[in-house]
């Protein structure tokens, strides 16, 4: 092989380790000004209000069932926080719908589940990005609030 192709293949090789270690960033990001972002878009409906853990949910609350969402999005070519904002506004919509079928009009006791590790927040959800995908899981209460 003449030198030209020997530097080609090894510019390859030496690209492939970084390719093999993706990024994992951990985010801790404002959960309510996403609701609003998606209230106001006209992605969510409003009939389905959502409380995270730790926070005051007003008048009387009957939890009805848990529920648990796993979202992704594609992240390329968009900063983390626009995608992790993307990927909650479908989870958001997700335990919505979840809440409409069942009856239910609040989503309570809402916690961070990534990975099925339970993080308790009452003002930020976690977002994990990456390169290529950003990801964010949920766990809550479908709820009936008087």
């Amino acid at each position: 092989m003449q030198l030209k192709h020997w530097s080609f293949v090894l510019a390859i090789l030496a690209a492939v380790p970084g390719l093999s270690q993706a990024r994992d960033t951990k985010l801790m990001l404002d959960f309510h000004t996403v609701v609003v972002d998606a209230t106001e878009e006209g992605r969510l409906d409003g009939s389905v209000k959502f409380y995270l853990a730790g926070e005051k949910v007003p008048g009387k609350s009957s939890p009805l069932t848990e529920v648990v969402t796993n979202k992704k999005t594609n992240a390329f070519n968009k900063s983390d926080q626009e995608a992790c904002s993307w990927v909650l506004k479908s989870a958001l919509i997700e335990l919505q719908e979840s809440a409409k079928q069942a009856g239910a009009n609040a989503v309570v006791d809402i916690s961070s589940f990534y990975k099925r590790n339970e993080m308790r927040d009452s003002k930020n959800y976690e977002c994990h990005a990456g390169a290529f995908v950003a990801g964010v899981a949920l766990k809550g209460k479908l709820a009936k609030v008087k």
